[in-house]
């Protein structure tokens, strides 16, 4: 990967929608060679899809917690239950494997505060294997991307 792909990766971070001949322009090169570098970055898995980015609270789902969650024990069963359950539940909208006092650190997107109670008592406590939980709601948004730094 040269400075051109990561140029292109930069841009395409910003806005995904951008027509290949602009993004041909702002790299500097001409439609077919830059395409051809996009399609080598898909084909490679560096990009890995397109999405469009939603305002939660337009959508009805602007409030945002992390949530903290240990395991009784850290045994297959547990682990697998709990993240088969995480993989559908449209509310956690990320959840990662974590290391430290706590298991797991999902973030979940609700509409409001009863939502996310319902949530924790209804779903998260009721998983076997869960001993407990810890709720860190953030007060302001200081930042917030989908980018990654590029070399």
């Amino acid at each position: 990967m040269d400075e051109l792909d990561r140029k292109i990766l930069r841009i395409l971070q910003e806005d995904a929608s951008i027509q290949n001949q602009d993004l041909a322009t702002r790299v500097g090169l001409s439609p077919s060679p830059c395409l051809r570098r996009v399609k080598a970055l898909e084909a490679a898995g560096v990009i890995k899809r397109y999405v469009a980015l939603v305002d939660g609270p337009a959508v009805g789902t602007g409030f945002i917690a992390f949530v903290e969650v240990r395991l009784e024990k850290q045994v297959e069963a547990y682990s697998t239950r709990f993240e088969s359950m995480v993989l559908t539940r449209p509310e956690v909208i990320d959840c990662a494997f974590v290391t430290g006092e706590f298991d797991y650190l999902l973030k979940i997107a609700v509409a409001d505060l009863d939502e996310f109670h319902r949530f924790l008592t209804q779903v998260l406590a009721r998983i076997e294997g869960v001993a407990n939980t810890r709720s860190i709601i953030p007060v302001k948004r200081i930042k917030e991307t989908t980018a990654i730094k590029i070399g």
